[in-house]
């Protein structure tokens, strides 16, 4: 085998690699994450939704202690900061610990 071929297969087996490895990375990247329960989450999981900083993680879970679980997910509606569009973008990824249909 030349110098030439032996660097060709190289490469090539190189490249095999980067591709494998990121395929398994995409692949770990879309898995489903199960959802975030409103009721018990803490103020870290709750940040990770999307739109939701600090302070309004800090408004749900005072919402909860004062009001109690919410009943469904659209009641996340009544916390100050979470609108119609901060809810429909994070309304997959939540629920209440039941079957949380927007009702």
């Amino acid at each position: 085998m030349t110098t030439m071929k032996k660097k060709g297969l190289a490469l090539g087996l190189a490249a095999a690699l980067v591709i494998l490895s990121l395929s398994g990375a995409y692949a770990q990247t879309n898995a489903p994450k199960a959802k975030i329960n409103i009721n018990t989450a803490t103020q870290a999981e709750l940040e990770s939704l999307p739109r939701i900083g600090p302070k309004v993680a800090q408004r749900i879970i005072e919402y909860r202690a004062q009001n109690g679980n919410f009943k469904k997910i659209d009641d996340l509606m009544k916390v100050k900061g979470i609108g119609e569009k901060i809810f429909a973008q994070i309304k997959e990824l939540i629920t209440v610990g039941q079957d949380n249909q927007v009702k």
